[in-house]
């Protein structure tokens, strides 16, 4: 592939992962062309990914073939060695630790509110059916959208358990995006982004979830916009950002980002943190399902061997920080109620 030759990938709208992959590559001035629809309607010499994930990229081969691959957070990674200039990590590796952990948190668990909030309450139900059916096709007639828009919402509605959402943690999960957008809304407040003034991956992280639970589905956008309105522009912005111009000073440093973020790390520690060990723990065990506690509630769910995969991410991106960083990321974890995350990878 030449320098100039766009990367191709399939996504869609409703897909906050598209969304994150999208800001990205406009805010690194990645060429690329981003296919609206399925990896499953793509051309026959296109390959097959190992997992029908959104977004899908195409990425070129030694032979001049294509090879197909899925999830958002090593393509990111992928990019950063194969594009230089612009890039969205920072060169502190007390930062990139700080950056890893919040794009984990943003992908796995800012994902429970936004499925929750999209299928476990009828009005937003009724609008995502409708949302998810023209996103596939905005060609499609009437009775067909309201025939896709019903499967959709069927299908959907009666997966809730997979990430965790039922009547009983449904007041834990709206309770965690309502600290969170409050805790969001303080970080920008005082910079533009989460680590200064230069994008990071894990704004974009959070920028996709938030293009669906502040933009597309109703009950969190209208808490967003009684709250926190500030959030609204900031997706907007963020969205395309190929015309804001870095510098290598616009990043906070190490001492900085210790006291800015702990909120959002004390929250992680809250929330997302006992999820990942219950579930490597049942994982290791082999266990079907898993049960802890959030913020006070019961929390069932099926285990999810990924996300045994990330914990153990996390683990290793903290064994291999040396010196200082590591000092003071032991430290940040610890004080945060994160400590769980220094605990060696066997």
């Amino acid at each position: 592939m030449m320098p100039t030759d766009p990367l191709r990938f399939y996504g869609n709208p409703s897909s906050p992962y598209s969304r994150k992959m999208l800001a990205l590559l406009r805010y690194r001035k990645i060429p690329h062309a981003v296919m609206w629809g399925s990896p499953s309607a793509a051309p026959p010499h296109f390959p097959k990914p190992k997992v029908g994930l959104l977004p899908t990229f195409y990425f070129p081969t030694e032979d001049g073939g294509l090879e197909a691959v899925v999830d958002s957070t090593p393509i990111a990674r992928r990019l950063e060695r194969e594009h230089s200039g612009r890039s969205a990590i920072p060169a502190d590796p007390e930062l990139a630790f700080y950056m890893d952990l919040i794009e984990d948190y943003a992908d796995e668990w800012l994902t429970k509110p936004m499925f929750h909030y999209r299928w476990h309450h009828q009005a937003d139900r009724d609008h995502a059916g409708k949302f998810l059916a023209f996103t596939t096709n905005t060609a499609l007639d009437s009775a067909s959208a309201q025939s896709d828009a019903a499967a959709f919402t069927k299908r959907q509605f009666e997966r809730l358990y997979v990430v965790g959402s039922n009547d009983q943690t449904a007041g834990a999960i709206e309770a965690s995006y309502q600290r969170f957008i409050a805790i969001l809304d303080n970080l920008l407040a005082a910079h533009t982004f989460l680590f200064g003034d230069r994008p990071s991956v894990a704004d974009f992280a959070v920028y996709g979830q938030m293009t669906q639970l502040g933009l597309v589905d109703p009950t969190p956008r209208a808490l967003m916009l009684k709250n926190t309105p500030r959030l609204e522009a900031w997706i907007w912005k963020t969205d395309d950002l190929a015309g804001l111009e870095p510098v290598e000073h616009g990043w906070i440093d190490g001492a900085t980002a210790r006291t800015r973020l702990a909120p959002l790390f004390a929250e992680i520690a809250e929330t997302y943190l006992p999820v990942l060990l219950a579930n490597a723990s049942a994982v290791a065990n082999g266990e079907a399902q898993f049960t802890t506690e959030i913020c006070g509630s019961k929390w069932t769910q099926p285990t999810f061997p990924y996300h045994a995969r990330c914990l153990a991410d996390l683990r290793k991106n903290f064994s291999s920080l040396e010196g200082e960083a590591r000092e003071a990321v032991a430290a940040t974890l610890m004080t945060n109620g994160c400590e769980a995350l220094t605990e060696r990878v066997e």
